[in-house]
């Protein structure tokens, strides 16, 4: 990879991006989303703490027993080991940045929704 990118060459889906630092020597993954309204991701865990940023929209956010709205500039830390997913509760998309503490991304999918 080279040392810069745009987001359209990143995409893996046509709501996400996904920069992996390993491929250009950087400690740190990200993933960039637009979730629609009402849509969800579904509870994961990570061996590492996982840290969203909330640009646009609001957002129902489950990490462990805890459950969060965010809103604009909104940020949480989610530590390792905790289920967690979201869910866009606006009219509107959400634009979340997570930035990831592994040079690649390592997540299990627990087949379950967020609250």
């Amino acid at each position: 990879m080279r040392p810069s990118a745009r987001l359209a060459d990143l995409a893996v889906s046509p709501t996400a991006a996904l920069f992996e630092g390993g491929r250009a020597g950087a400690g740190i993954s990200m993933f960039v989303t637009r979730t629609p309204p009402g849509a969800v991701v579904g509870l994961h865990v990570h061996p590492y703490p996982e840290t969203f940023l909330l640009l646009e929209g609001r957002g129902r956010w489950t990490a462990g027993e805890d459950v969060v709205e965010l809103g604009p500039e909104d940020l949480l830390v989610v530590p390792a080991d905790t289920p967690h997913g979201f869910r866009n509760v606006s009219d509107e998309r959400l634009l979340v940045v997570s930035v990831h503490e592994a040079d690649a991304v390592q997540q299990t999918w627990l087949g379950r929704d967020p609250a």
